[in-house]
């Protein structure tokens, strides 16, 4: 008798995985790329779906919309217990250097250090680093080009800074002109 290859798990349970290993924000194109064939009306379906079996189950965890995708996150009302095991988002200071390119990036981005380092007359790298190692920038480098890498803003900036989108950011006459 052989043995048989065990059926694959259901497209929920995969697309469930693939938001639990976290990471970039999941699309319906990505997961197109990881489950063959799958209709983005299925990967909608399946995102609803799940969220409705963590309500239900009454799990501490939902699946939340970003404009980069959807992400699985903790639920408002829990937040106290991951800033107890992780420390909470306010023991990161931020020089004022690295504020002032964060803010270029939410603003600008994609942008690319050439464009901050001109747009603030100094070098930024020190300031860019510091941003990716605590997750609120992200790199993109076309086809792996490193000199034509742009930054952006990631899921957990709109988490830290209380923002659904970018669109939340402030629009003042002033912030306009950066």
């Amino acid at each position: 008798m052989k043995d048989q290859a065990p059926s694959p798990p259901p497209v929920p349970r995969i697309i469930e995985a693939l938001l639990f290993v976290g990471g970039a924000p999941l699309t319906a194109a990505r997961a197109k790329e990881i489950i063959r064939h799958l209709p983005e009306d299925e990967f909608l379906a399946a995102i609803d779906s799940l969220n409705r079996d963590y309500r239900r189950q009454a799990r501490p965890y939902l699946i939340y919309a970003s404009e980069e995708g959807f992400v699985l996150r903790l639920k408002p009302q829990f937040r106290t217990v991951r800033e107890r095991l992780l420390g909470s988002p306010r023991e990161a200071r931020l020089t004022p250097q690295s504020l002032d390119v964060l803010a270029l990036i939410a603003y600008r981005q994609p942008i690319s250090k050439v464009e901050l380092d001109s747009q603030r007359g100094t070098d930024s790298r020190g300031s860019l680093q510091q941003l990716v190692r605590l997750g609120l920038v992200a790199v993109e480098s076309p086809e792996g080009n490193p000199k034509e890498a742009r930054y952006k803003t990631t899921a957990r900036f709109l988490e830290l800074f209380g923002l659904r989108s970018l669109d939340d950011l402030p629009q003042t006459g002033d912030l306009q002109r950066l």
